[in-house]
């Protein structure tokens, strides 16, 4: 049958009506869960449906079906470029230098992999929201904003028309330049073809853009294509972007990780891998066919008589792909990567490497397996660090990543372990025998070469497997947002600048068609009573700051609500407890659904695969055209299997009603935000992100910016908030990564002020260094019995602080106005910790309260070298500052009776509740560097 729109429908609309009809039938099981919406749970099933009706289909029909033409909307501007042959170039030599000598004979040649069909360039394509592209053209901006995108579909499907949609979006949402290569695609030119194509892009891109301005990003097979190529960059010397994205990315083709062999019934990836009816393409020959053509049984092969093969286990075997020892030699056990481990007991072959199959003990047989595994590589070569990424000696040294890990998936335990492994490069080093396995590249010295990589981690709660590909849901929606808000910081960050983004949650459509019904808004109540966790906070809107990174992490869990929670530490999370010894080899799990569906898949298709496997055979006796020097392309490779004479000039693309369908119904919410974003910006106002996050954010000193605009306020003015509905927001980089030494916020004052003073002498401002703070704590002992450690936290906005907290004649009441949230500042809390207190803890309003100056006031004007005048215009700006947390029984004005305190002009009993003000550690240790 025919793979088109009509067939295609006909298949996924049963399901579509199926799952319309229990969605509402029968709820309760998708309580709390992300398939609670309808859109999320139709398109889920939609795409689980199309997979598996795809799978029925030659390699060529879905290749052809996802690769056609799909118009692009009016409102977004599409150019093809052409990537010249320099860059191609200058691609493959840096490849074959990554790869070093014994990585291009696995690989099979170094020059096979840079064949390419007649006409077929590298190109790519640009990507840019035609309002965006129009106002740089007016401003005459080259642009500072660009995403390179690799796409995914496991290696071997999928398109720039087909992710075009989401593509879009992510313009949209950073207001960027999409940059997205199209690359070659396995199995006809597995690896490193891809990567070829798409380092070819970056060194294109670096003549046409600053580094700084770059950010790459890829989703399943995108995303690992990402991390070899930011390895190949790092290792080579190529200026490496700002940052990279990652979404559910496919680092291990192994699948040497638990949650691979569970059952993911919340995730689309069909179980037990991709398969498909055969082809000339796919499966390719395996090393028993190539042998019986090499000893001449080719023309056997080609008689129409079905039984000259005397031996049926071998015919069954040439079909099945695997073989099954029912009474293996005794005592063999399955190998790990740890060499030595098993003495002189036989193994089987669980590690892939060359020179033999691959085979693994499954319930006391030995299975061996013949037949390749994954389309982009042979089973050889599935364990290559540049094709599973996870086995590199170390991810560490590269620029700022976040990983998006759908919590349903089944590929999220490699993707957790792959953003432990960047951030702590030492703790999680692969085996034993990948380290050694190529002595004189001196892997083991590469795991302590380069510095930790700062990952932020999200794991969404129950998502399936690149959840933005569903970019109609509300789960996407968050999810984008995420995306924007690190896009924008990295890039803020590489520039040191400023970087203006979209928040447009107040136009949002989904937001709009979507808003909580009261029994949606019930179930969210019941969700959050019910859930022991406590949240950390919102999925940051565009030009919300990033928390700071802690151990080069910013470690999250996100629900379908876009609530964030603080992650699990690693010992509770299964990816990061699979011993090094068992990183990149195969299991019992995995290899049992591989072999059920196979031999389900080649019984089906056997006749085809036999008609398949005796064309080949005719080919290869007439012979294929070979490339110089004895290379030997991989079976799968169209460059290996090329025929005199014959022309394979890629086919015509024509326009697919079905992706088209599909592409418009991405589309739509971004055309209609679109158009409320142009009525809602008719009376546009400017507002910008807050610079008040973020570990050493911004000198202690230095506390008279405005909000976002980096400038001192004038001395005495008070600041001005906007209140405009605009969705403009400004990013910048709050130094969110500073903040990775041992210092953190349970570091003791005295340790901070010793870090400080060998960091940079004495501090600058000594009024505002308590004299409690400089001395050392006394011992265990004594601290435990007589002293409480101080408590550090951050600081809160200003605008908390000025909009909320009510005065009366320059003095802040302790307590905030009714239906305002309080904060720090806003609140005197009472506490008996015995701290003595500092000179002067009196607010700013307290001078002009009928107070006479005393010595602390003169000890102030003084270090500051203003005079009397100026220093009382100058306290007129309520500014809530931070010192060390001490206690205060009350400050004795001169001149008063003994024990009374002056409070607004009134002599008043001593005995008054203590004032707690706080500090953050990273303010205390930023007066250490010099003033700018």
């Amino acid at each position: 049958m025919v793979f088109n729109t009509a067939t295609v429908g006909g298949a996924v609309t049963p399901e579509v009506i199926k799952t319309f009809l229990s969605h509402y039938l029968n709820r309760k099981p998708l309580a709390q869960k992300p398939t609670a919406h309808i859109s999320y749970d139709e398109g889920l099933h939609l795409i689980r449906k199309f997979l598996l009706y795809a799978s029925h289909h030659t390699v060529e029909d879905i290749q052809r079906f996802t690769s056609q033409w799909v118009p692009h909307p009016r409102w977004v501007k599409v150019d093809e470029v052409k990537i010249s042959d320099e860059y191609v170039t200058k691609a493959a030599e840096h490849i074959q230098e990554q790869l070093g000598h014994h990585g291009i004979e696995r690989v099979g040649g170094k020059t096979w992999w840079q064949w390419r069909r007649p006409g077929g360039e590298v190109k790519a394509e640009w990507i840019e929201m035609r309002s965006d592209y129009n106002e740089r053209k007016a401003t005459k901006n080259p642009g500072t904003r660009v995403m390179l995108y690799v796409h995914g579909g496991a290696y071997f499907f999928g398109s720039v028309d087909e992710h075009r949609y989401q593509l879009q979006r992510h313009a949209r949402k950073l207001k960027c330049r999409v940059f997205a290569p199209r690359y070659r695609l396995a199995p006809q030119f597995p690896f490193p073809c891809g990567l070829h194509d798409c380092l070819a892009a970056y060194l294109y891109l670096l003549t046409v853009q600053d580094p700084t301005t770059i950010i790459l990003a890829g989703d399943s097979a995108g995303g690992g294509m990402v991390l070899s190529m930011l390895v190949t960059m790092r290792d080579r010397g190529i200026p490496l972007p700002a940052g990279a994205i990652l979404i559910s990315p496919w680092v291990d083709l192994t699948h040497s990780f638990p949650s691979v062999a569970e059952d993911n019934p919340l995730d689309y990836i069909p179980p037990h891998g991709f398969h498909q009816k055969p082809s000339p393409s796919w499966p390719p020959p395996n090393s028993d066919d190539i042998l019986a053509i090499e000893e001449g049984i080719v023309k056997n092969l080609t008689k129409k008589d079905h039984n000259i093969n005397p031996n049926p286990q071998t015919e069954a075997d040439a079909v099945q792909g695997f073989h099954v020892e029912q009474n293996p030699p005794s005592g063999i056990q399955n190998d790990d990567a740890a060499p030595g481990t098993n003495g002189n007991v036989p193994t089987a072959n669980t590690v892939p490497g060359s020179g033999h199959n691959l085979s693994i003990m499954i319930d006391g047989k030995l299975v061996e397996i013949k037949d390749q595994i994954q389309m982009y590589a042979s089973n050889q070569l599935i364990s290559h660090p540049l094709v599973s990424p996870v086995l590199q000696p170390s991810l560490g040294g590269l620029p700022p990543l976040l990983i998006l890990t759908g919590g349903g998936e089944m590929l999220r335990d490699e993707q957790i372990y792959l953003a432990h492994k960047a951030a702590n490069p030492t703790k999680y080093p692969p085996g034993d025998a990948y380290l050694d396995d190529i002595p004189h590249d001196h892997n083991r010295n590469q795991v302590n070469r380069w510095k930790p990589t700062d990952v932020q981690l999200q794991v969404w709660d129950d998502l399936c497997h690149v959840a933005p590909t569903l970019s109609f849901t509300r789960p996407a929606k968050y999810m984008y947002r995420s995306i924007a808000q690190f896009g924008a910081w990295a890039l803020a960050r590489a520039q040191q600048t400023e970087i203006e983004i979209l928040d447009d949650d107040d136009v949002s459509v989904i937001s709009q068609s979507e808003s909580d019904t009261e029994e949606e808004a019930a179930e969210k109540k019941k969700a959050a009573e019910l859930d022991p966790r406590q949240a950390a906070g919102q999925v940051g809107k565009a030009g919300d700051p990033l928390p700071p990174f802690k151990n080069h992490m910013i470690r999250q869990r996100v629900d379908r609500h876009g609530n964030i929670f603080n992650l699990e530490p690693a010992s509770e999370l299964p990816g990061c407890n699979v011993p090094a010894s068992e990183v990149g080899v195969i299991k019992e799990g995995p290899v049992k659904k591989w072999m059920a569906a196979k031999k389900e898949w080649d019984t089906k298709f056997s006749s085809a695969k036999r008609r398949v496997q005796k064309q080949r055979a005719k080919e290869m006796a007439k012979g294929y055209s070979q490339f110089e020097n004895g290379e030997a392309p991989p079976p799968s490779a169209l460059a290996g299997r090329r025929k005199a004479g014959e022309s394979l000039k890629e086919e015509k693309k024509t326009k697919s009603m079905g992706m088209t369908l599909w592409a418009l119904w991405g589309s739509k919410h971004d055309e209609k935000t679109m158009i409320l974003e142009k009525e809602a910006d008719k009376a546009p106002e400017t507002t910008t992100a807050s610079a008040v996050d973020g570990a050493g954010a911004r000198p202690l000193d230095d506390t008279k910016t405005t909000q976002g605009q980096g400038k001192d306020m004038e001395r005495g003015q008070k600041p001005i908030y906007s209140r405009s509905r605009s969705r403009r927001r400004t990013v910048t980089d709050e130094h969110q990564t500073d903040n990775n030494s041992d210092v953190d916020e349970n570091t003791p004052a005295f340790d901070l002020l010793a870090i400080r003073k060998q960091q940079g002498g004495a501090p600058r401002d000594e009024h505002l260094t308590p004299a409690f703070a400089s001395r050392q704590p006394p011992s265990d002992e004594a601290s435990s019995s007589n002293t409480t450690p101080a408590i550090l936290l951050n600081e809160p906005p200003k605008e908390e602080y000025d909009l909320k907290r009510p005065k009366a004649q320059g003095i802040a009441f302790p307590f905030s106005l009714k239906g305002h949230q309080t904060s720090a500042s806003m609140t005197t809390l009472t506490s008996a910790i015995g701290v003595p207190p500092a000179s002067d803890v009196r607010n700013s309003g307290t001078f002009n309260s009928g107070v006479p100056q005393n010595e602390a006031d003169v000890e102030a004007t003084t270090s500051t070298g203003m005079s009397t005048e100026e220093a009382k215009a100058g306290r007129e700006v309520e500014q809530p500052s931070s010192v060390v947390r001490e206690d205060n029984e009350g400050v004795v004005a001169p001149g008063t009776s003994e024990g009374k305190v002056v409070e607004n002009g009134e002599i008043v009993s001593a005995e008054r509740p203590p004032i707690e003000t706080f500090v953050t550690a990273p303010d205390i240790l930023s007066l250490s560097k010099p003033a700018s």
